[in-house]
């Protein structure tokens, strides 16, 4: 069997033969459609409600194909560690994260380290069991006016609870919450990066989460950096320029939900916003999508 970390996707059946995992479970666990770069995102089903999904429910009169809902999102890093110091170091960054964030904006994850065993020896993997946040992508360079957010609010509202559909009394009091939230949320990782010059990757389509009660959710911990402005532009692994673009999606936030935009004299967070670096990023950003294959400028998923 290959070694999973270099696999572009999994199946059930490749989570069934791995060594750590019960041949015997109960669940059945499906790709889910937001894959990332750094790890593979397995969702955690129900038989019975996989089937639901296959062959449909009756209610009244109708036939409804109901999408079966995650119980938990199976994550497993594609990173090899050298020794066991390093993941236990990625760990401690994580738990950084959640002293901020968690639990009213990151999603809960209870990581933990296994022996991988791959070409009759082991290795050190880490993996996630995080639970499954429901809602819309929060994209910090897509549009976020008005129109936008009723248009997110629409997709999120469920057809079956309201014949007539959401009210603009409902949109209101949602937006408000939604910038409420915002706040809170950014207010919490500009703290992050001041107190301890770390920021986790607000990048990456799909790392951000809008719910339906408005909340919004950091999903993603896969790529968390240290935060400096000094020297050369810091890139990661894969070669993305992870903290100054994590820092212009958080001033981009600011400016669209709350209507504020970063103070470039700020001594940590103005630096990344200098003309002459964010050009000097957009180079090393399109370098980066020309090696994964990519012509555009659109942004990775984790």
């Amino acid at each position: 069997m290959a070694d999973i970390r270099d696999r572009p996707r999994l199946g059930h059946l490749d989570i069934l033969r791995l060594n750590f995992i019960q041949q015997e479970t109960p669940f059945v666990f499906r790709r889910y459609y937001r894959a990332g770069l750094r790890s593979h995102i397995m969702a955690v089903l129900r038989p019975e409600d996989v089937e639901k999904e296959k062959k449909g429910i009756e209610k009244d009169g109708v036939m409804w194909f109901p999408k079966a809902k995650p119980l938990k999102m199976l994550r497993i890093f594609r990173t090899r560690f050298n020794r066991l110091a390093d993941a236990e170091n990625e760990l401690k960054r994580v738990k950084v994260v959640e002293k901020y964030l968690a639990p009213e904006y990151m999603a809960k994850s209870n990581e933990f380290l296994v022996d991988y065993r791959i070409h009759g020896q082991y290795e050190k993997l880490l993996c996630g069991l995080q639970e499954y946040v429901e809602g819309e992508i929060l994209d910090p360079w897509g549009p976020l006016n008005r129109h936008a957010l009723w248009s997110l609010f629409c997709r999120m509202s469920k057809p079956e609870e309201s014949k007539a559909g959401p009210t603009k009394q409902s949109m209101e009091i949602w937006s408000e919450t939604v910038q409420k939230q915002a706040e809170k949320i950014l207010g919490q990782i500009r703290k992050m990066i001041h107190d301890v010059s770390v920021i986790p990757d607000l990048a990456g389509i799909g790392n951000l989460v809008l719910t339906p009660s408005g909340g919004i959710m950091l999903v993603d911990i896969n790529n968390i950096s240290h935060v400096s402005c000094k020297g050369e532009i810091y890139c990661d692994e894969k070669g993305y320029p992870v903290c100054d673009k994590s820092v212009e999606a958080l001033s981009l936030l600011q400016q669209k939900l709350l209507g504020q935009p970063m103070d470039q004299t700020d001594p940590v967070c103005g630096a990344f916003l200098d003309p002459v670096r964010m050009k000097e990023v957009q180079t090393l950003e399109r370098l980066f999508h020309r090696s994964r294959g990519f012509s555009g400028s659109s942004h990775p998923v984790d």
